[in-house]
């Protein structure tokens, strides 16, 4: 018999797991050792989270809610009932949904971020979701500067049941772009996948190159393209919030997508991320296997960053 495989807040949980022990057992050592929150104790307890990158503002403002509550027998459960509901408030508002079969046809999304970010797997993930769905998908391998990248895209269109268009190493991702965007109109294809390059080197060159991308599908589809999607990789911690504010600035980023969340116990980044960019956060990834990147839901998501199991709906 196939074992089950565990569903997503199970999975959500464990590959918050290294996050949630440190935070949880530090916060909770807190509480028991202070029946009332002196100055020292809450001092303490911003410096915890500010460990699991909240961030100092959020940290405080966490620890002054968290200052405000009573707990009865110093137990564990409420203090981290009461922990996740402050984490969630932080999060308030920062959730949206991504579907591009809700969209236009074709609906072109764009993939930024830098290089180890995760961006081309989260795209492969994508894909293989949608073809599962029906979808008729084009892959393209916009990174012309790598050829690892183009590899990669190549084995994740196989495993997906997706079509793919690349050009040689050096080639121009822009004319790839718009190649791509006709075919797709021709062809009739549901959505295009379009990966970019993601060297930091020479910023300006790397953001130029984008907005050439975005200006050459516009030409062959009308509001194309319909999702800018940053990707970030979470287990770089306060290097992850510098990309949001060098690519959200200029690539009309439209979501975020939080990756390697089961990597790090510093998982609190999403957080100050989340309050800082003008885009909400779409999807968190928490594993390799397709089915472990996933819509973010802010309740859920706090919940499984303090070990608590799901609430019903």
């Amino acid at each position: 018999m196939t074992e089950k495989k565990p569903g997503w807040f199970s999975r959500l949980t464990q590959g918050l797991s290294k996050t949630s022990q440190q935070l949880t057992e530090q916060v909770t050592s807190v509480f028991v050792a202070n029946k009332a929150l002196d100055a020292a104790a809450l001092e303490e307890l911003e410096d915890m989270l500010i460990e699991s990158d909240f961030g100092p503002q959020i940290s405080a403002t966490i620890a002054a809610k968290m200052a405000e509550r009573k707990f009865a027998d110093n137990d564990p459960n409420a203090v981290k009932e009461a922990l996740a509901a402050a984490i969630a408030d932080e999060l308030r508002g920062r959730e949206e949904g991504f579907d591009p079969l809700s969209g236009p046809k074709p609906n072109i999304v764009l993939f930024v971020g830098v290089n180890g970010s995760g961006k081309t797997t989260t795209l492969g993930k994508i894909a293989a979701s949608l073809t599962a769905r029906g979808a008729k998908v084009l892959i393209v391998a916009g990174d012309t500067f790598r050829a690892a990248a183009v590899e990669q895209l190549k084995v994740w269109a196989e495993r997906a049941k997706a079509d793919f268009m690349g050009r040689k190493t050096g080639a121009d991702a822009a004319g790839l772009a718009y190649d791509a965007c006709v075919r797709a109109k021709e062809e009739g294809y549901d959505v295009v996948l379009i990966d970019t390059a993601g060297r930091l080197q020479n910023k300006q060159q790397l953001m130029d190159e984008l907005l050439k991308i975005v200006r050459v599908i516009k030409k062959v589809i009308d509001g194309a393209p319909h999702e800018t999607l940053l990707v970030l990789d979470a287990t770089v911690g306060r290097n992850a919030l510098a990309q949001e504010q060098i690519f959200g600035r200029q690539a009309f980023v439209s979501g975020l997508v939080m990756t390697k969340l089961d990597g790090t116990a510093r998982g609190g980044i999403l957080v100050p991320i989340a309050k800082a960019s003008d885009a909400p956060i779409k999807l968190i990834g928490v594993g390799e296997d397709i089915e472990d990147l996933q819509p973010f839901r802010a309740r859920e998501f706090a919940r499984s960053m303090v070990g608590l199991e799901p609430l019903g709906e």
